[in-house]
């Protein structure tokens, strides 16, 4: 196993580094900034940073205040709050009024745990994602957390990005990395067989489960989708010329969110081989342990090669 990093952390540090850049920089929060991390920003910028209380819907629009004012807001608290509590404010006064407003949420996914099913927010990605004018980020390891908050910082326009509660395994070597670019995903791994398209969390367990297979005698192609939209088609046409098994995986509900965005580009296009979507099935989910609820809920690395192996 490689080294254990919270994104969080690595959220609320990079926030520095941007704060000290960046005049324009401010943060808010909804009472929740030592879970999120923002409470790093504060202590180094005080005068940047805006504790709104348990007042989420005020929080967005403040932000969107914000932005038309030239700052560069990022929002965060809990994901069951933002979008959840703020699907709304985030609708009119960020997507529609186009406001420069990055929203950072953290605490996404079933992994939360034993917060149980209200704080186990499986929706953030289905509700987002129709928003016109809307990007959104899921980061896959504490290195690409870092990068996607800088983009977030330097491209202008509403965002979203989620991270989970638990820390996360560094997959990527940032220098071997490089830049990454807005709408297309990452191809960590070329293969001929089966194709495992996942994102966040699950992208760690997709590269397990695709050694796995290999060992099996399958090709597999790992793709991370860092960027779920912008949506990056050209890579799901890619894949499906070239294999007859495709695998969604993400700590999301099955619904809406990265299953269905590739499922309507292959019905779209015609695709003639097998799909599957891995995820949270259409359930509210249970209180527990996180490693307990990833395997209740079929999201482990042995959990894909089965799925993959009966699909062949």
């Amino acid at each position: 196993m490689g080294k254990l990093i919270n994104p969080r952390d690595v959220y609320g540090d990079t926030l520095i580094e941007l704060g000290e850049s960046n005049p324009n920089i401010v943060a808010l929060d909804a009472d929740l900034s030592k879970s999120t991390k923002t409470y790093k920003f504060c202590y180094r910028f005080p005068n940047r940073f805006f504790n709104m209380g348990i007042a989420e819907a005020n929080m967005i629009s403040v932000a969107a205040g914000l932005a038309s004012c030239g700052k560069i807001p990022f929002v965060s608290t809990f994901a069951v709050f933002v979008p959840g509590r703020t699907y709304d404010q985030i609708r009119m006064s960020v997507a529609y009024s186009d406001m420069n407003v990055k929203l950072f949420s953290t605490h996404a996914g079933v992994s939360v745990g034993k917060d149980g099913v209200s704080h186990q927010m499986l929706e953030d990605l289905a509700l987002m994602r129709v928003l016109p004018n809307m990007k959104i980020f899921i980061p896959s390891d504490p290195v690409i957390t870092k990068k996607i908050v800088y983009i977030m910082a330097e491209n202008r326009g509403p965002m979203y990005s989620r991270v989970g509660r638990e820390p996360m395994e560094v997959i990527y070597d940032e220098k071997e990395l490089g830049d990454l670019k807005i709408g297309k995903m990452l191809d960590i791994k070329d293969g001929d067989d089966i194709a495992i398209i996942a994102c966040g969390t699950m992208v760690k367990n997709a590269i397990e489960a695709g050694r796995e297979l290999e060992k099996k005698g399958f090709s597999t192609n790992i793709v991370d989708v860092w960027n779920l939209k912008p949506f990056d088609n050209n890579m799901v046409d890619k894949i499906a010329r070239k294999v007859n098994v495709i695998i969604t995986v993400e700590e999301h509900s099955i619904i809406g969110g990265l299953g269905s965005a590739v499922a309507e580009r292959l019905s779209e296009k015609g695709y003639k081989g097998k799909f599957r979507r891995i995820g949270i099935k259409d359930t509210f989910c249970e209180s527990g342990d996180p490693k307990d609820l990833l395997e209740k809920y079929e999201l482990t690395a042995k959990h894909i090669v089965s799925q993959a192996e009966e699909m062949v």
